[in-house]
């Protein structure tokens, strides 16, 4: 339910709850902006907005760039059966180098020149105009529209008004939704239960999976 009052505040109520509550011009993009960025203004080109940079003083190690990415593995050796006539010269499997700390980088440090973030100066719209009857969107209502994305079907919309009267919608939604929200939950639990037991009985039992899989693997080497 939504209720839009003449003070331009609304309420949203999910089953007959308070769920959300604002205001129509500060939650929604009805009216124009009250203030704009100040359009003289922009950033100093000599604005520094970077909080750290590279310290000069940091220098790197000398033979950093001498060592390698990998080495060969001390713990391995050639196998009995390897023939260097057949099979070549044999050569140790690579393995990461524990000593290997990547493309060396200075550290950073704070920028001594950081002067913060800049904030763009705000200034009064002169477009805007306070409309006090930001209410009133609906003087000739003759159809309702419901704009929203789901990936489910199935979804129904039904005992829909539109008042004026807060009371008129409270006694309507007695008569319509509060009798048939219990059932109508009772009804989706159980068909959600059935779908549950069907897809369950559909799935072949652990020993009958193995046996399905033997029998493929059969049915390839034929």
């Amino acid at each position: 339910t939504l209720v839009v009052r003449p003070d331009n505040t609304f309420e949203v109520l999910i089953d007959n709850e308070s769920v959300k509550t604002g205001s129509l011009e500060e939650n929604f993009d009805f009216l124009l902006p009250k203030e704009i960025k100040d359009p003289s203004v922009s950033k100093p080109a000599d604005w520094v907005d970077k909080k750290k940079i590279a310290d000069p003083e940091d220098v790197k190690p000398e033979g950093w760039d001498d060592i390698a990415k990998e080495i060969p593995d001390a713990d391995a050796s050639k196998p009995d059966d390897w023939d260097d006539e057949e099979d070549g010269e044999w050569e140790a499997p690579m393995v990461p180098n524990p000593e290997y700390k990547g493309a060396w980088k200075p550290k950073m440090i704070p920028n001594p020149e950081y002067k913060g973030e800049w904030v763009h100066p705000m200034i009064p719209n002169p477009d805007y105009a306070e409309d006090s009857e930001l209410h009133v969107r609906c003087k000739d209502c003759t159809h309702v529209g419901f704009e929203l994305w789901q990936v489910k079907t199935g979804t129904i919309f039904d005992d829909i008004i539109v008042t004026d009267s807060l009371a008129e919608a409270q006694a309507y939604a007695a008569e319509t939704w509060a009798k048939k929200v219990g059932p109508e939950k009772e009804a989706f639990e159980e068909a959600e239960k059935i779908k549950s037991e069907a897809a369950k009985a559909a799935m072949p039992a652990e020993g009958e999976e193995d046996m399905m899989g033997e029998e493929e693997e059969d049915h390839d080497e034929l």
